[in-house]
């Protein structure tokens, strides 16, 4: 159950190398009603060092970053706080490295070109369970998926997916396919709060945190 105060504000750590651009975020964030910069880390050793005991809300992190790779970071923080949303930011719409990020336990990604708007919606996105990716990544997740099954998804599926409801396989349906929460709303024709309420009970049902965890559970991984 999400037990987090409505009022209050968002805790967000930063792992990003670039000075300027960590600085930038970070003011942004304490600029912006709902959101505090509660670190900012340099590189992915600084941050494996001091997120898993700070536990902030969220994180965003370089896919980029120097000496360890973004993509290996996320794998280590998942070790240690499994539960931890990750953003990822990146210059360019590099497909492959994405893909690693999401299999790597990132929650989603964003361009770091996104406007200010557009940046601190995904964050409250992400902190109520939701997964900010393009159409076109959310697809090769499903896909990468597919393929690695070996046998009929109905008889692949854990029990825990037994405890669902028809609306509630439905949205995750929805989910896996990529959908945002809006599209899901209009599919179905239910309010966006009702898609969002939704998606928590699904995620406690099946014991998840993200919309990638979802995805395998509901394909039978």
């Amino acid at each position: 159950m999400n037990t987090r105060k409505v009022n209050k504000s968002i805790q967000v750590a930063l792992v990003e190398d670039d000075p300027g651009v960590r600085a930038n975020l970070a003011a942004m964030l304490d600029s912006s009603p709902g959101f505090h910069c509660q670190a900012a880390y340099p590189d992915g050793h600084a941050a494996l060092k001091g997120i898993p005991a700070q536990r902030p809300d969220v994180v965003l992190m370089d896919i980029n970053l120097p000496g360890m790779l973004g993509t290996e970071c996320v794998s280590r923080l998942k070790s240690a706080a499994p539960g931890l949303p990750v953003l990822m930011l990146t210059v360019y719409d590099d497909s492959e490295q994405i893909f690693r990020s999401l299999m790597a336990g990132a929650t989603g990604y964003l361009l770091k070109r996104t406007p200010k708007d557009k940046l601190l919606e995904a964050i409250r996105e992400i902190n109520v369970g939701g997964a900010p990716m393009s159409r076109q990544i959310a697809r090769r997740v499903v896909r990468y998926f597919h393929e690695l099954k070996r046998a009929p998804v109905a008889s692949r599926r854990p029990p825990e997916m037994q405890t669902l409801t028809d609306r509630e396989d439905q949205v995750l349906a929805h989910l896996a396919k990529g959908h945002a929460y809006k599209e899901i709303a209009d599919l179905m024709h239910i309010s966006f709060e009702t898609v969002r309420t939704h998606v928590r009970t699904i995620y406690e049902k099946l014991h998840v945190h993200s919309r990638t965890e979802a995805t395998l559970k509901y394909l039978g991984r």
